[in-house]
């Protein structure tokens, strides 16, 4: 079909963009400005070209050289990719527009680094197979090495250093995996391996398994789930705060990842191996919710309580992805999307409130007008910690009502009502410190004067967060679709795979 052909845009448009940037334009900032933001710009309207494309409820392949799946690389859109693409690049634009006049100019090739880093994303994203997967999460780690020391600095050269090293580990662990799963099936392509793992014989169910087990670690690392969270603040809180906003979805890759792999490979329809993972992330997910919020509490510095809070927040994600339901999963996407825009909202504020020197951001004088930066702030805690009007106490309770319906109740909803008080003390107290007690306000011009264009973008998400909330009942349905496409895999694996579907899907 040719509708198809659009899946490969937000791969190659990042790709020659970057590769544009660093051979013609390295020598000219404002030539990169412009490149850059028209390449996002495009990215962006890919995305809600693709978003409206898998409305219809099809999964569509891309043959990349048209060889047939499993021998090919594939490109593939169901309503989980379009999603996931469709908040990457509202994510970049809003980005890439505040990165611009200050940020980008602290050190070399930003907009190259930018670039990469979203091809590694949306790759992420649309690919078929897990060999792919890995390779895409290696163009974006690398991409996010150079992105995470721009402009230098002791501290950041420091927590730099940590990040490449996990990172490396787990890339390492990554490859362990995808070659245990490919000794033991002979493929890697995830179309392919939902037909061959509940086929594997006894004897290999074992390595098998291991394999699987390997691969959560690695999605655990990088979707900062506890144990293996301890890598994110020193690194989102030592970066730029453009860096530290695009790393927000760095997170969502990892909870994609889980998701794709562990409802489509080792899914219900697994064999002996299904819902492998299951019995793991749900306490991961309540151990990450809960230490996420103790560094909240602990810490009164904004950018290491807004690091620990988007810890708290994937803690969160994760509860709701390991319900293992279509409710939960639902509310897990539609938190995923408040929450992604929020912490890169918070980021960026914080770029706006704290001065950087040698990589440490120390506060100074909040700009004028004041009111407009503690409102701003407000909105964002209130969406974070999940107070009613805003998505996040939408999302929370949809999380809470999906936990009750599969027999959580015990667990879950203490987990999130009480992380949910601890969260809004933690907020209020770095609140009154910030614009109550803080350094007074002078009658003079501040020496600190807040840019224009981060404080646009700034609002630009909170308007996008309240849109969340206004609109809660037509992004659920969306939500609540995509939930069901993602537990009938029958689709995803015949448009991959070009096979005829089962005559009760055909019927559909």
């Amino acid at each position: 079909m040719m509708t198809s052909q659009w899946l490969i845009m937000p791969v190659a448009v990042p790709a020659m963009t970057a590769a544009m940037l660093v051979l013609a334009l390295r020598h000219s900032l404002t030539g990169q400005r412009i490149i850059s933001i028209a390449a996002t710009a495009l990215q962006l309207i890919a995305a809600i070209g693709l978003y409206g494309l898998a409305g219809d409820g099809e999964t569509r392949a891309y043959l990349l050289g048209n060889w047939p799946a499993p021998f090919g690389i594939v490109l593939v859109l169901d309503r989980l990719a379009a999603t996931m693409l469709l908040l990457a690049g509202l994510l970049a634009v809003g980005v890439v527009i505040a990165a611009i006049g200050a940020w980008d100019r602290r050190g070399r090739h930003f907009h190259a680094l930018f670039q990469f880093q979203m091809l590694g994303i949306n790759g992420a994203f649309l690919t078929g197979d897990l060999f792919n997967l890995f390779v895409f999460f290696e163009v974006l780690l690398i991409a996010s090495y150079g992105l995470m020391l721009h402009g230098g600095g002791a501290r950041r050269l420091k927590a730099g250093f940590h990040y490449i090293a996990v990172n490396l580990i787990g890339s390492t662990v990554f490859l362990f995996a995808v070659g245990t799963i490919y000794a033991v099936t002979g493929t890697l392509n995830m179309g392919d391996l939902a037909v061959k793992v509940p086929q594997v014989a006894t004897d290999n169910q074992a390595l098998l398994a291991a394999g699987a087990l390997l691969l959560l670690t690695v999605f655990a690392i990088k979707s900062a789930m506890v144990p293996l969270h301890w890598w994110l603040p020193p690194t989102y809180g030592s970066t730029s705060p453009p860096a530290a906003a695009l790393f927000a979805i760095m997170t969502k890759v990892g909870a994609y990842s889980i998701i794709r792999v562990y409802t489509l490979v080792f899914g219900a329809d697994a064999g002996p191996l299904a819902n492998i993972a299951t019995p793991w992330i749900l306490p991961a997910g309540i151990a990450t919710l809960v230490l996420g919020t103790i560094g909240v509490m602990a810490n009164r510095n904004l950018l290491d309580l807004v690091c620990y809070s988007v810890i708290a927040s994937m803690g969160t994600l994760l509860i709701a992805i390991g319900l293992a339901s279509p409710a939960g999963l639902a509310a897990a996407l539609y938190y995923a999307v408040q929450s992604t825009l929020t912490s890169a909202g918070l980021f960026l504020l914080a770029g706006i409130l704290l001065k950087e020197k040698d990589g440490c951001g120390t506060l100074v004088q909040i700009p004028q007008p004041m009111p407009l930066y503690a409102g701003l702030y407000f909105l964002f805690a209130i969406a974070m910690v999940g107070m009613p009007p805003l998505a996040g106490f939408i999302g929370k309770f949809l999380i809470l009502d999906a936990g009750r319906a599969a027999s959580h109740l015990a667990s879950v909803w203490p987990a999130v009502l009480v992380t949910s008080l601890l969260l809004i003390i933690g907020f209020a107290r770095t609140g009154i410190r910030l614009f109550w007690n803080g350094p007074a306000v002078a009658e003079t011009p501040a020496p600190h004067v807040a840019p224009m264009l981060p404080t646009v973008v700034v609002g630009a998400m909170v308007a996008a967060v309240a849109m969340l909330s206004a609109f809660a009942g037509p992004v659920m349905n969306d939500m609540t679709a995509t939930a069901e496409q993602i537990f009938t895999p029958q689709r995803y694996i015949a448009a991959v795979l070009h096979r005829q579907l089962a005559s009760d899907l055909v019927g559909e």
